[in-house]
């Protein structure tokens, strides 16, 4: 796999004007993203030989342990083929505790003496934010929560978060399931970003046509499930999202309702698809049968055999962590760390935190080699692309998905991402 995913860059000339706010000058790189002109001078973290970048994740109990490692799977990876223009990538770990004053010291550490962060991933990433936006020069590249701090002219992601969703999916099981569309239920985490992401989802669900009866959080130090899905099988729920659910959660909601005699229509997300979740439900008999959607490949190990960049993935997870298994986070890093090393690799022989901000402005495609569905990380604008597949036998298969040799690249896009009003 190549150390940069295919992209295009923008034949934007960058001109100098002078800064909105704070004084001094910057500079307006493509996509409408300003740089501080400071930032050009700026070679924090980077010597002849290595370029150090920092990582920011909640480590407590093992939450996002998993951004960690596949930034530091990708890093061990484009080292392993002789680095970025000669120089060796270093990752420097931060844990913020799961505490807003965590992510904001570990964030000024990382500004003091990293390149950029790589790969970060936390419910607490608005503390870290308020450094990033106080330090324009400083380039974030990793999934953020933090709906202001998403806007910022430095923060960069592979997969961009939006306040909305992918229309195609709930058109999809709309259409598969139309008996079960007015008797829809879901569970979501108690929390700000939790929220935000589900007031998106919610506003798209409902677009298509779904009408929720039965809509609960959960608080995260949950782990009994019963009265919900009691309260679920009361209310005549026929249609279950649990799509936003990490796997911990959601194989315990999986052992409630085969413990209650419950059957409705399970559907599952990306935070939900893991190698780990069958076994904690209690066995394929209790999954068998839930859907899946989401903007990613069967990066667990399905889709190796079809998509190269999985295998490679794989590989270099367990050459980080031997016996460690992925879930969501872990490829969010991977893919971080890969955006990073390709506008590095941009950036030229002497890069610095300004002209890695400017190389990542010109990103306007990327898919982590069709290991993802492809973005636009230079305008923020997510894919309406996805993929459809089903648990069988235990198993997570493609089902009613496009060839992965054609031009979508085995995901379905049709429809558009829809954008929730007012946001």
């Amino acid at each position: 796999m190549a150390v940069g995913a295919a992209a295009c860059s923008s034949t934007n000339s960058s001109t100098t004007t002078t800064a909105a706010s704070g004084g001094g000058s910057s500079t307006a790189g493509a996509n409408g993203r300003t740089i501080p002109q400071s930032a050009f001078s700026d070679h924090t973290g980077v010597t002849a030989t290595q370029v150090k970048v920092g990582n920011v994740s909640t480590l407590s109990a093992g939450l996002f342990k998993g951004a960690q490692v596949g930034t530091q799977a990708y890093i061990d990876y484009v080292n392993s083929t002789g680095g970025v223009n000669g120089r060796k990538l270093a990752l420097e770990n931060g844990d913020d505790s799961f505490t807003g004053a965590g992510n904001k010291q570990a964030t000024q550490n990382a500004l003091a003496n990293d390149m950029a962060l790589v790969g970060n991933f936390s419910l607490e990433d608005s503390y870290g934010g308020a450094v990033l936006a106080a330090n324009p020069g400083f380039p974030d590249v990793s999934q953020v929560l933090d709906n202001a701090t998403n806007k910022l002219p430095n923060v960069y992601s592979p997969i961009p978060l939006k306040d909305g969703w992918s229309e195609g999916q709930m058109q999809y099981y709309k259409n598969k399931f139309p008996a079960d569309v007015n008797y829809a239920g879901a569970l979501l985490a108690d929390s700000p970003s939790a929220a935000q992401t589900w007031a998106g989802e919610k506003y798209v669900m409902q677009k298509a046509g779904f009408k929720l009866i039965y809509e609960q959080t959960y608080a995260v130090t949950q782990t009994d499930f019963t009265q919900n899905v009691i309260a679920m099988k009361n209310a005549g729920v026929k249609i279950l999202f649990i799509d936003q659910m990490p796997p911990n959660y959601a194989s315990s909601v999986l052992k409630a309702l085969a413990q209650q005699n419950f059957h409705p229509q399970v559907l599952l997300g990306a935070a939900t698809y893991s190698n780990a979740l069958i076994p904690a439900a209690g066995g394929a008999a209790n999954v068998n049968g839930a859907f899946l959607a989401q903007n990613l490949t069967l990066y667990q190990g399905a889709d190796a055999t079809v998509v190269p960049a999985v295998g490679t993935f794989q590989h270099w997870v367990q050459e980080a962590s031997p016996g460690f298994k992925p879930d969501l986070f872990t490829i969010y890093g991977w893919l971080s760390a890969e955006l990073f090393a390709q506008a590095l690799k941009d950036a030229g022989s002497n890069p610095s935190r300004g002209s890695l901000l400017q190389a990542l402005s010109k990103i306007t495609a990327f898919n982590g080699n069709h290991i993802a569905a492809t973005t636009n990380p230079a305008a923020g604008k997510p894919s309406n692309c996805y993929l459809i597949a089903e648990v069988v036998n235990g198993e997570f298969q493609r089902v009613d998905d496009p060839p992965v040799t054609g031009p979508t690249a085995g995901f379905r896009c049709d429809y558009s991402y829809v954008i929730k009003p007012g946001t």
